[in-house]
C-alpha cells in the first residue's frame, strides 16, 4: 500500500458551495445538488483505489463497481455535507442509535483513560456528539498535512464539543510528547487506525482477503501505558441518522521484547482487523479511503 500524504478528497469550491446551500437552503437541496458534483467526480476524479475495492475486494461485477463507485462518492459528499452541518450550527437535526457507548461511559468513571480507534469509513467526525456525553478529557489525533479547509472544518466540529485536537506533523515528535501527557493524565486520545505516512511502524495484515499495512502506534500506545483499546466507528444509515458502534474496551500486554515486537504489535491488530471487517461488509459502500490501500503487485 502506498503511504498516505495526509490530503482528503476534494476542494475548497466545492466546500464554500455547500456552505452556501446549508445557510441559504436546507441540507436536502444540498444533497440533490450533491448529485451532480458526485457524477463530476465519478467522471473526472482518479478511480484506481476506489474501483479495486469494489471490483477485487468485494468482487462485484464491472456494472456494480461502476454503480456503486458513483454510489459512493454521492455519500461521502453527504458525510461532508453533515460535518459542515455541525460545524457551522446549522439547523439540521442529527438522530443516533449508540450501540456500546455505556463501554465509553464506563472508562470515564473509572477514570481509566484509553485509546478510541476508528477508520476511515462512515463519519467520524460526527461522532463528536456522542462523545460531548462522556465525562472525560477527550484528544484527537489529526494529521497537519491535511488540507486546511478540511483542518478547519473538523477542527470546528470538535471544538464545538469541547474536544482538543493534537496535530501530527512529519519531522516532528512534539505529537507524541502531548499524546503521552495525555495517557499519563488518564485521558482518552481517539485517532484513526488505518493509514499511516512514511517512516511509522506498520504491519502487514490480510485484510478484506488482501494484503495491506496498517500502523501499529494504537496498540503500542495503549500497551505502553495500560490503558484499554476501544474500536469505534459512526455509519450513516439514513438521511440524518448515525449509528454509533464502540466495542468492548481491551487491555494488551506491553512487548517487552524487541525481538519479537514487531511481531506482538501485528498479532495485537487482528482485532481491529475484525472490528473493521464487520463495518465495511455491513456498510460497503461507506468505504472512504480512495489511494490504493491494498499491497498489490504491479
Amino acid at each position: 500500500m502506498a503511504s498516505w500524504s495526509g490530503k482528503t478528497k476534494g476542494g475548497p469550491l466545492g466546500y464554500r458551495i455547500f456552505i452556501f446551500l446549508l445557510k441559504h437552503f436546507n441540507i436536502r437541496i444540498a444533497y440533490f445538488v450533491l448529485i451532480f458534483v458526485a457524477f463530476w467526480f465519478f467522471l473526472f476524479s482518479n478511480k484506481q483505489g476506489i474501483r479495486f475495492y469494489f471490483r477485487h475486494v468485494l468482487k462485484y461485477s464491472y456494472f456494480k463497481t461502476q454503480k456503486s463507485i458513483y454510489r459512493n462518492y454521492y455519500i461521502f459528499g453527504q458525510v461532508l455535507l453533515d460535518r459542515i452541518a455541525i460545524a457551522a450550527g446549522f439547523s439540521t437535526k442529527f438522530s443516533f442509535n449508540f450501540e456500546g457507548e455505556h463501554f465509553l461511559h464506563k472508562m470515564a468513571e473509572e477514570n481509566t483513560g484509553g485509546i478510541l480507534v476508528g477508520a476511515h469509513v462512515g463519519n467520524w467526525e460526527i461522532a463528536g456528539k456522542l462523545l460531548e456525553r462522556i465525562n472525560a478529557k477527550i484528544n484527537i489525533l489529526m494529521y497537519d498535512g491535511e488540507q486546511h479547509y478540511i483542518r478547519d472544518l473538523v477542527g470546528s466540529v470538535m471544538r464545538k464539543y469541547n474536544i482538543e485536537i493534537i496535530y501530527i506533523k512529519e519531522n516532528s515528535n512534539d505529537y507524541l510528547f502531548k499524546i503521552a501527557e495525555a495517557l499519563k493524565n488518564k485521558e482518552i486520545i481517539a485517532m484513526h487506525g488505518d493509514r499511516f505516512l512514511p517512516g511509522t511502524n506498520n504491519a502487514v495484515k490480510n485484510f478484506m482477503g488482501f494484503e495491506a499495512e496498517f500502523p501499529t502506534g494504537s496498540v503500542y500506545l495503549a500497551s505502553k501505558y495500560n490503558v484499554p483499546v476501544v474500536y469505534v466507528s459512526a455509519m450513516k444509515e439514513k438521511t440524518t441518522h448515525y449509528h454509533f458502534f464502540a466495542t468492548p474496551p481491551k487491555l494488551y500486554k506491553y512487548p517487552a521484547n524487541l525481538k519479537t515486537r514487531k511481531q506482538e504489535l501485528s498479532a495485537m491488530m487482528d482485532d481491529y482487523i475484525a472490528e473493521m471487517e464487520r463495518v465495511v461488509k455491513q456498510y460497503p459502500l461507506q468505504w472512504f479511503n480512495y489511494h490504493q490501500f491494498w499491497k498489490i503487485s504491479n
